[in-house]
């Protein structure tokens, strides 16, 4: 080449090499920078959960589900379901119990109902019966360290009623306690008392109870009516201690609708929809239309609270509560029915750190996620009343 040509190439090899340098160590300074970032922002580590779409198993008898109101758990990973029959009995879906019959399909399912890991039905019962005041809505199903099975309701007596039997006020003011195959055990509280957050002798629409084996208490979130967390003795089902948001004293005021722009309510709203115990002594309430957890020790004393989704309004965002089942209880799993979302929160901090779920019909999807429970190998089990009316597994 004549000598122009051999320098113009030269160059052009040398600004090529150059060029690649710059690439090279651009391309370390960036790693270098993600390291340093990957260092200074430590990953989030979380459990994440799949739907089983095959459990549990198809129901016998043509038997189907109404408003699945409540799920728990016993010591041998069984899962109990509580729902609403009326639910089934008033959708045009019940043509087998219509009176006469209108089709072979289908009947509402006992109220109650046991599944094995497996998703197997192995018991189902429940219901009105001559030895007990059977509630008007039931609701929460929980079983305690006997496995006996604990059943609250959230019914109220219509306004004005003439029924002599279910004056205008709350029916459902009691608590139902059985054994594991649904005998009958004992019936705490009095039936269609009007709500009252300081009596010491009824309940006002319970949503949920949970227990302290070693105190013999049960934790109750006491409720629709109302606004209160009451803590009973196991055996004979008298009220110890009660108390309100903040550990105040409850006062039944009506706050009127919740407003994401007011100061903080020093009450609860209705409904207080779950009162959690953890293994470290302390007691995770949900006070659902405020969209907030409120956390106390066991005597009542307020601890801390967390704010979810604030502007969440109506139903509000914190539905039900259950921990994971490592010795810490790392792990809380939020069910927040109105966003139609399971929250993984760091329990101790309270601060989200992920979640699944959506609104819908399918698979893994939610309408009205309502309750939560968890068995010991840490999968999750939620139930959905409304047009929901289903339970899903997570694992």
């Amino acid at each position: 080449f004549p000598r122009e040509e051999r320098e113009m190439i030269r160059k052009r090899k040398l600004a090529l090499a150059v060029a690649l340098c710059s690439a090279v160590a651009a391309l370390g300074i960036g790693q270098a920078a993600l390291e340093a970032a990957t260092q200074a922002q430590p990953t989030v580590q979380a459990p994440i959960f799949e739907v089983d779409p095959l459990w549990p198993k198809p129901l016998p008898n043509h038997w189907v589900l109404g408003n699945a109101i409540g799920v728990g758990v016993d010591s041998r990973d069984h899962v109990f379901i509580v729902h609403r029959q009326q639910s089934v009995l008033e959708n045009t879906e019940a043509g087998a119990a219509a009176k006469p019959p209108i089709s072979e399909c289908c009947i509402p399912a006992p109220p109650i109902l046991e599944f094995d890991p497996q998703g197997n039905l192995v018991n189902a019962w429940g219901g009105p019966n001559s030895e007990y005041d059977w509630p008007e809505s039931n609701h929460g199903v929980s079983v305690d360290h006997k496995d006996n099975v604990w059943v609250g309701g959230n019914g109220s007596c219509p306004q004005n009623s003439s029924d002599a039997n279910c004056p205008t006020g709350t029916a459902d003011s009691f608590i139902l306690k059985f054994t594991h195959d649904g005998k009958f055990l004992k019936e705490f509280g009095v039936p269609h008392q009007a709500a009252n957050s300081n009596s010491q002798t009824s309940f006002g629409r319970v949503a949920k109870i949970s227990f302290d084996v070693k105190a013999n208490e049960a934790y109750v979130a006491d409720g629709y009516g109302n606004k209160r967390i009451a803590v009973i003795d196991m055996d004979d089902g008298k009220i110890k201690r009660y108390w309100g948001a903040y550990g105040n004293k409850p006062d039944d005021a009506n706050l009127g609708p919740y407003d994401p722009s007011a100061p903080l309510a020093q009450q609860f709203r209705n409904p207080v929809h779950c009162a959690e115990r953890t293994t470290d002594g302390l007691v995770y309430v949900c006070d659902r239309p405020n969209d907030r957890i409120q956390v106390f020790k066991k005597d009542g004393s307020f601890v801390k609270e967390k704010i979810v989704l604030p502007l969440t309004r109506g139903d509000g965002s914190v539905w039900d509560i259950a921990f994971s089942r490592d010795p810490q209880q790392k792990y809380l799993y939020l069910a927040d029915g109105k966003n139609e979302r399971v929250y993984v929160m760091d329990r101790q901090s309270l601060e989200i750190l992920t979640s699944f779920g959506d609104g819908g019909r399918q698979p893994g999807q939610f309408f009205a996620v309502h309750s939560t429970a968890t068995d010991s190998e840490d999968n999750i089990y939620t139930t959905q009343p409304y047009q929901g009316k289903r339970v899903h597994k997570l694992a």
